[in-house]
């Protein structure tokens, strides 16, 4: 059910990596585990690494017991599967929820109110505060091969930003996309998006709810606009389908850019008016 090089037996024989216990010479498949053979079990894996791998599962594969103290599998277990199917296919937002998390609903998250402070700053997130480009390639396989492939993109922090779709088989991408450079300006979508999650993550249970209603509706013109513009070019002659594809991408990367400053707009006013120097006349009345 894997791919890997046709020696890779040999090659592990050779160097003598086979630590299945028991067993001599060629391993069943149905006993190795590459874990064994390939990683690592530093102190380092267990709040860098395994957490993430452990939180992945429990969110892909919930049926598992993760919490509590029958828990099949710890934020710190050695022995989490290294390989298996989800309980149910995976969606775009599967994958984008997975990837932005930072242990929602456990006593390990930043922005939660359960366990202590040590427990909430435990392990390290998957949505973490460097995380600068995300990218989910979807082939699909019921389009045509013109329009077939989208890339989901994301930029910036993944715990405050949307995935938005674009179209391969183009020449050219959206500038709002496609021209960051080192000056900081809302006028680019990678900077809005570490904007906006700069300004959000210090006041984060009160813009919440603006993140969370931008990331919806994001990602549902995204879908809309892929179901449109299949449509619109299925009947295309092929040669035409890529100018067609650019010009969808350019025309939707512009209702992003709207939907983006909207949001910018309204953490950069919740955060403004905590600040710690506001003042009211009212304030010294005792």
């Amino acid at each position: 059910d894997h791919m890997c090089s046709a020696d890779l037996r040999s090659w592990m024989a050779e160097w003598h990596l086979d630590l299945t216990l028991g067993v001599e010479g060629d391993v069943p498949a149905a006993v190795f585990n590459p874990r064994e053979a390939f990683g690592s079990h530093s102190d380092s894996d267990h709040v860098y690494n395994t957490p993430r791998a452990w939180y992945m599962q429990r969110c892909l594969n919930p049926s598992d017991v993760w919490d509590g103290p029958d828990a099949d599998y710890t934020p710190e277990s050695d022995d989490i599967p290294w390989s298996r199917v989800p309980e149910r296919k995976v969606t775009i937002e599967d994958i984008k929820y997975v990837l932005s998390s930072h242990y929602q609903g456990t006593e390990y998250d930043c922005y939660g109110s359960k366990g202590t402070p040590a427990t909430r700053g435990a392990y390290r997130p998957i949505g973490i505060n460097r995380n600068s480009q995300l990218a989910v390639l979807q082939l699909r396989p019921y389009a045509q091969p013109a329009y077939r492939a989208v890339q989901w993109m994301a930029f910036g922090s993944n715990s405050f930003n949307a995935l938005v779709p674009l179209y391969a088989n183009v020449e050219t991408m959206p500038e709002y996309y496609a021209g960051t450079q080192a000056r900081v300006t809302s006028e680019n979508f990678y900077w809005a998006n570490r904007l906006i999650g700069a300004l959000a993550d210090v006041r984060f249970h009160e813009c919440g709810r603006a993140v969370e209603d931008y990331q919806e509706k994001v990602g549902g013109m995204g879908h809309k606009q892929i179901h449109d513009v299949d449509a619109a070019v299925a009947a295309l002659p092929e040669a035409e389908v890529p100018a067609e594809l650019a010009r969808a991408n350019e025309e939707f990367a512009e209702r992003v850019r709207v939907e983006t400053d909207a949001l910018l707009g309204k953490v950069l006013y919740t955060t403004s008016c905590a600040m710690k120097n506001s003042f009211a006349m009212n304030d010294n009345v005792r």
